[in-house]
């Protein structure tokens, strides 16, 4: 239980620091995804409700020989307490009206009631597709699938679908 409460700190201490570094920032350069969805809709005796966000810095974007790049750095708690905090790269391509976004990102998974994923190192690994709503603001749904690529005693994974609502600063 201690562990949990200094993780719930945590991730409300990073939250809340990111959030207000984007609303004081005066430029149109980072993006901010809060999300919800069901943690591992795929195994009924370990589904899950989970909330979210996720920040995305388009200053450190690069091209790369697949298209372009930035930085993102994250988190989720779910219903069972289970938490993931991560930071990796995401990529950005235009499909008519459509934003497809995939990204990797490696992280921190703490299982609290939920999943236990035999690994405090997992990898997440997401597709997501949006839409936009006005020049700023994009809604649009996401598939991740987190795993420990067997780095633990066994490899559960867990896949999850979520809902965003994506805002840039």
């Amino acid at each position: 239980m201690k562990h949990y409460k200094l993780l719930t700190k945590f991730f409300f201490l990073t939250f809340f620091g990111l959030f207000s570094s984007i609303v004081n920032s005066t430029e149109n350069n980072s993006a901010f995804n809060v999300y919800s969805g069901m943690f591992d809709f795929s195994d009924a005796g370990a589904k899950s409700t989970l909330v979210g966000f996720q920040h995305q810095n388009k200053d450190l974007n690069k091209d790369i020989f697949f298209g372009n790049i930035s930085p993102i750095t994250g988190g989720f708690i779910t219903g069972d307490m289970a938490s993931y905090i991560y930071t990796g790269v995401v990529a950005q391509y235009q499909l008519g009206i459509i934003n497809f976004s995939p990204s990797f990102a490696p992280g921190l998974y703490y299982k609290g009631d939920g999943k236990d994923l035999h690994s405090v190192i997992e990898f997440k690994t997401e597709l997501q597709w949006s839409l936009p709503l006005t020049n700023d603001g994009e809604v649009g749904f996401s598939y991740n699938h987190i795993s420990n690529a067997g780095i633990g005693k066994s490899n559960p994974g867990a896949n999850s679908y979520m809902f965003n609502f994506l805002k840039k600063f």
